[in-house]
């Protein structure tokens, strides 16, 4: 027999379980925000020489990416930075850097992966060179020694969606 104590119980322990089971990941999240602070990134960033959680195109420095892909592109920088600008709205990326000359862009964003929200820094400059474009791209994740791929798959994406 069911009494109106043992049914008011039935919510309560619900409640425990779904607390039980999103603690860690809310945990993961202080533990990224305390330490992960989002840090503006005003110039283009190397990698390591052994680094795991780094990709890097052009610039004189390729890190984990093809080397056979062109950094100059044969479109107007205008165009490319449209793009870019598309892309980190489409992906929620959040711009922590933005500069732009006459001839030159350059922007330091932040993406989050999808479930545990881990930040990666994205840095992008773009030069312009009158029919065509310079670009210099850098991703790189801030906690972690390995991305398992990530960065490399960005910059391939980001790299796809410039050149089309």
């Amino acid at each position: 027999m069911r009494t109106p104590l043992s049914e008011a119980s039935n919510p309560i322990k619900l409640l425990a379980v779904v607390g039980l089971l999103i603690s860690p990941w809310f945990f993961t999240q202080i533990g990224i925000a305390i330490l992960a602070p989002d840090q503006k990134i005003e110039t283009m960033p190397s990698c390591e020489d052994d680094s795991g959680n780094c990709a890097h195109l052009g610039g004189g420095e390729t890190y984990r990416m093809e080397s056979s892909m062109a950094t100059l592109l044969e479109s107007n920088s205008t165009v490319v930075w449209d793009k870019l600008l598309d892309y980190i709205e489409d992906n929620d990326g959040e711009i922590l850097v933005e500069s732009t000359s006459e001839y030159s862009y350059y922007v330091h964003f932040v993406e989050k992966t999808s479930f545990w929200k881990f930040p990666d820094d994205i840095v992008i400059s773009i030069t312009d060179t009158t029919d065509s474009c310079v670009i210099e791209m850098h991703s790189q994740s801030r906690l972690g020694r390995g991305d398992i791929g990530v960065n490399p798959d960005r910059l391939n994406a980001i790299y796809d969606l410039l050149v089309d």
